[in-house]
């Protein structure tokens, strides 16, 4: 699996659960055969991964073979929101890409050129952008727009900085780390990719922190919630408290988890869309000279 470089504007499957509820207020019927994909859909997190993996790639072609309708389309982009949880394959991304673009082909969505493009073509931008995969490509203006929105983001991800404090009171600047391989983690409590990927962090902190790599985990909740996360699973690399998401916002992150990593000049190597396995972040550790 390619390292994942960024993120989108929503978190991983915000487009599918905002097509559910717009179905259910609008009382749209899901059919017969569009409501075990959703189903499907639904349950993909509580799956192992190697079941997972080929779980979504089926639900890919499964989707691809739906009539033309708004629920199609809900789906396709709900399924490419949760396929980058995790390392499920070059292949299945192949497949859930080439679902997604072929359903915005068949079902273009409207647009006004200097608009932020629909969440849906930022997805399938992403995954061209970040994941290589060249199912994604479309060619469509709407689409070309969402790449040019997410390089102007990685840009400005090149010279980010923050300034925020531990649950200690200590301040932290990227800045001041320059000389240490850093990564950056974005994660929330209540976010259950980022559960999963923590321990992972955990293991790594305490694996490379006498070679030079500095974990920080950065949080816009409240401080009492992260102190009993933290103390609950026994943390040990600093956790960050970003409360007006003055770094979220400086990084470009509006959906977790995000990870980037800088090496020992400041340059930023790797970036994740979306969560990690331990093999995924010793993939874009290496980048930065950690092995």
């Amino acid at each position: 699996m390619t390292i994942r470089k960024m993120m989108l504007g929503v978190a991983a499957s915000a487009i599918f659960w905002a097509g559910v509820a717009a179905a259910q207020k609008r009382e749209i019927v899901w059919s017969a055969t569009e409501t075990p994909i959703r189903e499907a859909i639904r349950g993909l997190r509580s799956l192992p991964d190697d079941v997972r993996a080929h779980t979504t790639k089926d639900l890919a072609l499964k989707i691809r073979a739906l009539p033309v309708t708004e629920n199609k389309l809900r789906l396709a982009a709900g399924l490419a929101g949760l396929s980058t949880e995790g390392d499920f394959g070059h292949d299945t991304l192949e497949e859930v890409a080439a679902t997604l673009a072929s359903t915005l082909k068949e079902r273009p969505i409207p647009w006004k050129k200097g608009e932020k493009p629909a969440d849906e073509y930022m997805e399938l931008a992403s995954l061209a952008r970040y994941e290589h995969v060249t199912a994604a490509a479309l060619d469509d203006e709407q689409y070309h727009e969402a790449l040019d929105r997410l390089a102007a983001s990685d840009r400005q991800r090149e010279h980010a900085n923050f300034e925020l404090k531990d649950l200690s009171g200590k301040t932290w600047t990227l800045s001041s780390l320059r000389g240490k391989v850093v990564l950056i983690n974005f994660w929330a409590t209540w976010c259950p990719p980022c559960r999963k990927e923590i321990p992972d962090l955990q293991a790594l902190h305490e694996r490379f922190e006498s070679k030079g790599l500095v974990i920080v985990g950065i949080s816009d909740e409240e401080a009492a919630k992260v102190a009993h996360f933290i103390h609950e699973r026994k943390l040990t690399f600093p956790i960050l408290l970003d409360p007006d998401r003055k770094a979220n916002d400086a990084f470009v992150v509006y959906g977790i988890p995000k990870t980037f990593v800088y090496d020992r000049d400041g340059k930023l190597v790797a970036q994740s869309i979306d969560m990690r396995t331990q093999r995924q972040f010793l993939e874009m550790l290496a980048l930065a000279g950690i092995q």
